[in-house]
């Protein structure tokens, strides 16, 4: 178990994915100077219900460890992080601090073994190196890696224009072909 602060959005992160934010509420430009200090990551969590920037806020009890790995200082005086996903994880209990910061103890879910992508689903790949490479000022975070169905599965789910609740669906899946499997019907993929 660990203790982590958590960050309710409108989004699922997957582990190894990109999550570029805008950082403005107080509560959270504290979180980030703490994580950055203390290089301490911090949960990504859906919102279920209510809005990232409620202090209640209903949330999906499996989310990301999210790592930041580059920041500056936008045009709008705000505050700009790029984090990348690290683990999944779900909420055992959850707390607030005094300044609306959410907390919570979590325990950490096992990734699945690396395994290949299975020859149905390779006619993804392709599209997904082609998507990948129009990531002109992120793309040099993303750390790719084609043979891992798990990876491959997890970067089709978030370039997809998928409904939350499908995407948090993705996420809560041990089964990186049963996730491809639900992805590869909305390609037209010719057999290679």
């Amino acid at each position: 178990m660990s203790d982590i602060a958590l960050f309710p959005l409108n989004t699922v992160l997957y582990p190894g994915g990109l999550l570029p934010l805008r950082i403005f509420e107080p509560r959270y430009v504290d979180m980030v100077g703490r994580c950055m200090r203390a290089n301490e990551a911090f949960g990504v969590v859906l919102a279920l219900g209510g809005s990232d920037t409620d202090r209640q806020v209903e949330a999906a009890a499996i989310g990301s460890s999210a790592r930041i790995v580059d920041f500056q200082a936008l045009e709008d005086g705000l505050l700009g992080i790029l984090c990348r996903g690290e683990r999944r994880f779900r909420v055992s209990a959850r707390s607030q601090q005094p300044d609306g910061l959410n907390r919570a103890e979590v325990e950490w879910l096992p990734e699945p073994v690396p395994a290949a992508v299975p020859e149905e689903f390779q006619p993804l790949l392709p599209v997904l190196r082609s998507a990948l490479a129009q990531l002109k000022t992120i793309g040099h975070f993303v750390e790719p890696d084609y043979s891992d169905a798990s990876w491959v599965s997890y970067r089709i789910a978030e370039l997809l224009p998928l409904d939350h609740r499908l995407q948090q669906q993705l996420l809560e899946s041990d089964d990186p072909p049963a996730r491809l499997r639900l992805l590869a019907p909305l390609f037209d993929l010719k057999p290679q």
